[in-house]
């Protein structure tokens, strides 16, 4: 069967009425003869931190196919300029369609760099986020389950004698369970005799993100995964009855907060990449409770540095 590359791709063989009214001739004597907007002086002569596009929708070549993310471009402003070119960043988002990324921050660190090269700015942002499968298998039934993980990538250029320099910052998200410990706790002095591993208590879905500013480029969304992974308890949407008292159980031996799931995260974290990312390296954690018991959620942030970290192991 012949390869498809899209479903409109050639839109103009779709819609063929669409023809323009003023030959090109014309419209180049306008461009040629008329002023640039954006070049021209603003009212107010301040420079802009960040301009740019938001909430758009574009597709990577990623070694899992090609996938929609959403991504945030944006380009600082100097005080002389009234506005950047628009439909530069469109036209750099364009271009890179059909070329293959080996992830998501190879895509963002190429495209920042165009965006430079093209506006006036010195420096560059690129956000993007979107979600990778996940394949995984029960613990006890061996089931596979087709799941998967919020990604994100936010790289930040900065333009110096003509030389681009990029940092991104990798983050990843997991759900998880939580099981209250001060719930269990009280029930343990409620009922002294019983199994204190068994006792009940309240549990909640969770979701955690960590993310690492990769100055040196040493790991990649796998190193991330592996610091969630090895300190929470992890949902599939896959769970035989064995897979869901197993999970069930782990988490009830192993009740935590959500402060508790935040510096579990950043000790995991300081313990497999410290080694590979320096101490200025910006770390974020957050993690979300979406509590059974109560009308709210609750919400922990931590926002520090690697070092910060590293010297409390």
């Amino acid at each position: 069967m012949e390869k498809r590359p899209g479903l409109v791709h050639e839109p103009e063989k779709a819609r063929p009425y669409l023809k323009p009214a003023i030959n090109s001739k014309q419209h180049q004597a306008v461009i040629d003869s008329s002023i640039d907007v954006p070049e021209m002086e603003p009212v107010f002569t301040i420079p802009l931190n960040q301009v740019g596009i938001a909430a758009k929708t574009i597709w990577i070549d990623l070694p899992q196919g090609r996938l929609p993310f959403e991504v945030e471009v944006s380009v600082s402003l100097p005080a002389h300029l009234k506005g950047i070119h628009m439909s530069r960043i469109e036209r750099a988002i364009s271009s890179l369609l059909s070329e293959p990324f080996e992830d998501i921050r190879c895509y963002a660190e190429k495209l920042c760099g165009i965006i430079l090269l093209e506006q006036k700015g010195n420096s560059a942002e690129v956000f993007l986020q979107g979600k990778l499968p996940h394949i995984t298998k029960t613990a006890v039934s061996s089931e596979i389950s087709l799941d998967s993980v919020t990604i994100s990538v936010k790289t930040r250029g900065e333009r110096e004698n003509s030389i681009t320099k990029t940092v991104s910052m990798l983050g990843l998200s997991l759900n998880h369970i939580t099981a209250c410990p001060c719930t269990q706790v009280y029930n343990n002095a409620l009922f002294p005799d019983q199994d204190q591993e068994l006792l009940f208590t309240h549990s909640q879905r969770s979701r955690t993100i960590l993310e690492a500013e990769d100055i040196n480029e040493a790991i990649g969304f796998h190193d991330i995964y592996d610091c969630l992974a090895s300190c929470l308890h992890i949902n599939q949407d896959l769970l035989k009855r064995p897979d869901e008292a197993e999970l069930v159980l782990a988490a009830h031996r192993k009740p935590q907060f959500a402060e508790d799931v935040v510096r579990m995260a950043a000790q995991e974290t300081a313990k497999r990449l410290g080694g590979l990312l320096p101490d200025e390296s910006r770390i974020r954690i957050e993690t979300l409770s979406m509590e059974s018991i109560h009308i709210h959620n609750v919400k922990c942030v931590l926002e520090c540095r690697m070092g910060d970290i590293r010297k409390r192991i």
